[in-house]
C-alpha cells in the first residue's frame, strides 16, 4: 500500500494555509545549521555527500539518455567533475507524457502530498544541498545553506500552499436542482475534476537554482503536471539532486519517476528553446536574462510563462536619522553574494544640495563618503568578508566589473580582489561603488554583481520621479528610501504602487532590501518588466491547472 503523504504533512500544510493568510514570520524548516536542528555529524555528512559525487557519474536513472554532460567549475577555483546523463528534449517529453497519464488520475491530495514529502526530505540533505549550491553558484556558505536549503524549501512549500488552497475550492461533487413552478424540480449532479494543464519546464538560474527554482517547480507539480527540470550548464548539481530526491518520493509513492526529470545539456545549444515550443509543454517557469525571457514570453505561445528577468533596482535617500546604520545596511546589501541577488541595489540617489540628518545637514560628498567608509570597514578583514561577498559566479561579472571602471565616472569605493582563505583559486571582488550625475544613460541599465553608483539628483521629488520611470520602463525587484518625513515617504510609497515595485523603507537593522521571507514577503509583483509573477501568490498557482465536469440528470 503507498504511504498517505499527504496524512502526514497535513498538519504543516495547515500551518501553512494560516501563514500565508496572516503574513506574519513563520517557517516550516530550521533555518540555523545549527546540530540541534539538523543533528551532530550533519554538517560532516553533508561534505562527505558532496565530496562522493565529484569526479563520477552522478546517480539518476534517466530513460532514453544519450551519452553524458558536465562541465561545471566552482567559483572557489575547482572543477567538480560529475558528469549527467543527457537526454534529448523529444525523449523527455515523451517520457513526462506517459508518466502523466497516471499521475493526473491521482488528483490534488495525492499531488500535495507528494511534493511536502518531496520538501521534506530534500530539507534533510541542507547541508548536502549547501555545499552543491556554494561550489556552483558561489554564494558564501551560510547563504548557501539558507537560501539554497531552508529558504528555498520554504518557497516551494508556500508554493504548495497556494496550489491546495487554489483547488480545495473546487467541490469533488455537487447537486444542482433548478425550481420549475408547478413542475418537479431539473436534478442534476456536477462532478468537478482539476485536471494539470500536461508538461511544465523550469529553466534555472546560475545564482539560485533552488530559491529561484522551487516554486515553480513545486506550484507544477502540485497541481498535476509532470515536471522537466532543466539547470543552467553551469549550476546543475542543486537541481540534479532535487530531481533525484522527487523521483526516488515519486517511486514510492507507486508512480512513474518520470514525473520529474532532469534536462542537462551543455552550454550554448538549443534545449531550452526546443522544450519551450514544444507543443506538449504548457506551463514554463524562468529566472535569467531579460533577452532570453522576453524570447520565452514571445515564442512559447502555446504555454503559460512566467518570468523573473533583469531589472534597475533603487534607493532614493532623502533624510535619515541614522546616517552610520543606513550606511551600514546598504553597504551589507551591496556586498551580500557581491551583489549577484536580483534585489540588489544599483542606483543610490541622492539630492547633490545634500540631506537632513540627526547631526544636521549633510552634503551629498558626505553621504557617498559614508558609504563608501562603511564598505571599507565591511570588507577590511578578508577571512571575514569572504563569507559575505561569496564568489563571483562566473567570468562575464568580473569583465563586467572593468566595463564599469572604464566609464571614467568617480570612484567612491574601488573593487578589490580578496584572497580566501580556504580555496586559493576562489575568485572574489568586493563592490565597485561609482558616483555620477542624474541623466547618465549608462545607469539606466543593470549593471548585474557587485557594481553600484551614488546618483546626484535636483531633489527627493526628481528622485522619486527618476525611480518610478525607472521602475515602469526597466524594471526593477526592490526599491528601498530613507526619509525621516511621513510626507515624503507617503509619496514615495504612492510611486511604488503605481510602478509596481516592492518598497522598503528606512531599513538600518538586521533586514536587508535584498532579503524576502516565505509566507510575509512576495517577491516581485508580476505589475513591472523585471517579473511577469510574484513568488508566491494565488495568480502564481491557479492558471496550471483547469476544472473539467461531468453532469448528469439525476
Amino acid at each position: 500500500m503507498s504511504p498517505d503523504y499527504f496524512e502526514r504533512h497535513q498538519p504543516m500544510l495547515e500551518r501553512a494555509l494560516a501563514a500565508a493568510a496572516e503574513r506574519g514570520y513563520w517557517s516550516p524548516f530550521a533555518e540555523s545549521p545549527s546540530p540541534r536542528h539538523y543533528g551532530e555529524t550533519a554538517n560532516d555528512d553533508g561534505r562527505a555527500a558532496f565530496e562522493a559525487l565529484r569526479g563520477k557519474p552522478f546517480p539518476l536513472e534517466a530513460r532514453g539518455a544519450q551519452g553524458t554532460v558536465g562541465g561545471e567549475r566552482s567559483p572557489y577555483g575547482f572543477a567538480l567533475g560529475i558528469s549527467y546523463p543527457h537526454v534529448p528534449p523529444a525523449a523527455l517529453v515523451q517520457s513526462a507524457g506517459q508518466a502523466l497519464q497516471a499521475w493526473r488520475r491521482a488528483g490534488p491530495r495525492a499531488w500535495v502530498g507528494v511534493s511536502l514529502e518531496i520538501l521534506a526530505r530534500l530539507n534533510r540533505r541542507s547541508f548536502e544541498m549547501a555545499y552543491a549550491v556554494q561550489h556552483t553558484t558561489g554564494q558564501g556558505f551560510m547563504m548557501a545553506f539558507q537560501a539554497g536549503g531552508p529558504h528555498a524549501q520554504d518557497r516551494g512549500v508556500e508554493a504548495v500552499t497556494y496550489a491546495w488552497q487554489e483547488m480545495a475550492r473546487i467541490p469533488g461533487v455537487a447537486l444542482w436542482e433548478k425550481p420549475q413552478g408547478k413542475h418537479d424540480p431539473i436534478k442534476m449532479e456536477k462532478r468537478f475534476t482539476v485536471v494539470p494543464r500536461g508538461i511544465a519546464l523550469v529553466i534555472g538560474c546560475s545564482t539560485f537554482p533552488t530559491w529561484n527554482g522551487y516554486p515553480g517547480l513545486f506550484a507544477s507539480l502540485a497541481t498535476g503536471n509532470a515536471v522537466i527540470v532543466k539547470p543552467h550548464p553551469g549550476a546543475i548539481l542543486p537541481l540534479a539532486i532535487t530531481v533525484q530526491v522527487a523521483r526516488e518520493v515519486l517511486a514510492e509513492a507507486g508512480f512513474d519517476p518520470d514525473v520529474v526529470q532532469l534536462a542537462a545539456h551543455p552550454a550554448g545549444d538549443e534545449t531550452a528553446q526546443q522544450l519551450a515550443r514544444d507543443p506538449a509543454v504548457k506551463i514554463v517557469d524562468f529566472t535569467g536574462s531579460s533577452a532570453n525571457g522576453n524570447w520565452l514570453e514571445q515564442h512559447a505561445r502555446q504555454a503559460q510563462v512566467y518570468t523573473e528577468k533583469a531589472g534597475v533596482n533603487q534607493v532614493i535617500v532623502d533624510s535619515t536619522d541614522d546616517l552610520k546604520g543606513m550606511a551600514r545596511n546598504l553597504a551589507f546589501s551591496l556586498a551580500l553574494y557581491s551583489g549577484q541577488m536580483c534585489t540588489a541595489p544599483q542606483n543610490i540617489y541622492v539630492p547633490r544640495d545634500g540631506i537632513e540628518t540627526a547631526e544636521g545637514r549633510v552634503s551629498f560628498d558626505e553621504v557617498a563618503a559614508a558609504l563608501g567608509t562603511a564598505l571599507g570597514k565591511l570588507c577590511a578583514d578578508p577571512a571575514k568578508a569572504v563569507e559575505l561577498t561569496g564568489a563571483i559566479q562566473n567570468d562575464d561579472i568580473v569583465a563586467r566589473i572593468e566595463r564599469a571602471r572604464g566609464l571614467g565616472l568617480p570612484v567612491v569605493a574601488d573593487s578589490q580582489a580578496l584572497a580566501h582563505p580556504q580555496f586559493e583559486g576562489a575568485r572574489v571582488h568586493t563592490p565597485l561603488l561609482l558616483r555620477t550625475e542624474a541623466g547618465n544613460p549608462a545607469i539606466s541599465q543593470e549593471w548585474f554583481g557587485p557594481i553600484a553608483f551614488v546618483v546626484a539628483t535636483d531633489s527627493t521629488d526628481h528622485s522619486i520621479a527618476l525611480a518610478r520611470a525607472s521602475v515602469v520602463e526597466h524594471g526593477a525587484l526592490s526599491l528601498s528610501a530613507y526619509t525621516t518625513d511621513d510626507a515624503v515617504a507617503a509619496r514615495i510609497q504612492d510611486a511604488a504602487e503605481e510602478a509596481g515595485v516592492a518598497l522598503s523603507l528606512n531599513l538600518t537593522g538586521a533586514v536587508f532590501v535584498n532579503q524576502t521571507a516565505a509566507f510575509s514577503d512576495f517577491h516581485g509583483t508580476g505589475a513591472n518588466p523585471a517579473a511577469n509573477a510574484a513568488l508566491s501568490d494565488s495568480a502564481f498557482v491557479a492558471n496550471r491547472f483547469r476544472v473539467v465536469q461531468t453532469r448528469r440528470h439525476v
